[in-house]
């Protein structure tokens, strides 16, 4: 009995923690809109403040498991991160040059490369009912970004990084989904969080781009990412990760689209129509077929991350 109170908490905590990612990651592409600062300058905030954060209490909690790391998960992490970057990088940039709709339905395609990719990388096989959410997924970002795809040189090259950006994406959560098995997640999001934001502040710095005197209210956008789309949105995905597969936790990311579909259009009148609407269903109905696929799935063994005193 104590072990079946434990495994729907768990599952009762993952879908939890997915609902407030959601939530969460759907203001990202909103607050970048708004900050009046270069792309890769908002990236850098993005993570250099959820890092400075973070820091301080990850060496409390976790410092033992952070000094004792095997070279292979240092360097997953090292991996898991760079990626990470590269995805803010791509992403946040392609959002100078097409519309909100354009770029997350497009960086949201990284279920299908998580889908391609998971046998090769993770190692597990594509349970059909996430397969067909990954099918599902992809036809509803289709149909949200369907009559919104702009002509011309700009919008195309937008449309590229975006599609960067998602190849970046379905890399990172592929790694993370390999080291959440055995690493804290406060060990992993230190680790993935800060090596993002070492490449992306060196990216600005070598670029010579501003890095201050920004207005009050473009720093409170750096702050609202760091603080809610970082720290709440991505990690919530990075805990879930723990115990869902990499392609079930692309898939729930789809519910982005939907949620910064809905602000765009409230705040910058950005249509939403009927086109929008059906891709949002296809979506959230890729979403309760992927969670449901995974509530099989017990609580995993206790890895060397819970002997440390860590959060799991």
């Amino acid at each position: 009995m104590k072990d079946i109170h434990m495994t729907r908490s768990t599952a009762a905590n993952r879908y939890l923690a997915l609902g407030c990612g959601i939530m969460a990651v759907s203001t990202g592409a909103i607050f970048a809109r708004l900050a009046d600062a270069p792309p890769l300058v908002i990236a850098a905030y993005r993570v250099g403040l959820a890092t400075l954060v973070l820091l301080p209490v990850a060496l409390l909690k976790a410092r033992r498991q952070l000094f004792n790391l095997s070279r292979r998960e240092l360097l997953l992490a090292l991996a898991a991160g760079f990626f990470l970057a590269l995805h803010f990088a791509t992403w946040i940039s392609s959002l100078e040059y097409t519309s909100v709709a354009n770029s997350v339905v497009l960086v949201n395609t990284n279920p299908l490369w998580v889908g391609l990719l998971t046998p090769l990388v993770a190692k597990e096989k594509i349970k059909r009912a996430v397969g067909i959410s990954i099918g599902m997924s992809v036809l509803g970002g289709i149909l949200i970004g369907w009559g919104d795809f702009a002509g011309g040189g700009q919008a195309i090259y937008g449309d590229l990084l975006a599609l960067a950006g998602s190849w970046s994406a379905a890399a990172y959560l592929l790694l993370g989904r390999k080291l959440r098995r055995s690493l804290s997640l406060l060990s992993y999001i230190t680790i993935c969080y800060g090596t993002a934001a070492v490449c992306l502040w060196s990216a600005v710095l070598i670029l010579g781009l501003r890095v201050t005197g920004y207005s009050a209210q473009t720093v409170m956008y750096f702050w609202a990412m760091a603080l809610f789309t970082q720290l709440v949105g991505h990690t919530s995905f990075n805990y879930a990760l723990k115990w869902m597969s990499a392609g079930a936790v692309a898939v729930t990311l789809l519910g982005e689209p939907i949620g910064s579909t809905i602000l765009a259009y409230f705040l910058f009148n950005e249509g939403l129509t009927g086109f929008k609407i059906a891709g949002g269903l296809f979506i959230l109905s890729a979403i309760y077929i992927a969670a449901a696929s995974e509530k099989g799935k017990g609580v995993d063994l206790p890895s060397r991350a819970s002997h440390n005193g860590t959060i799991s």
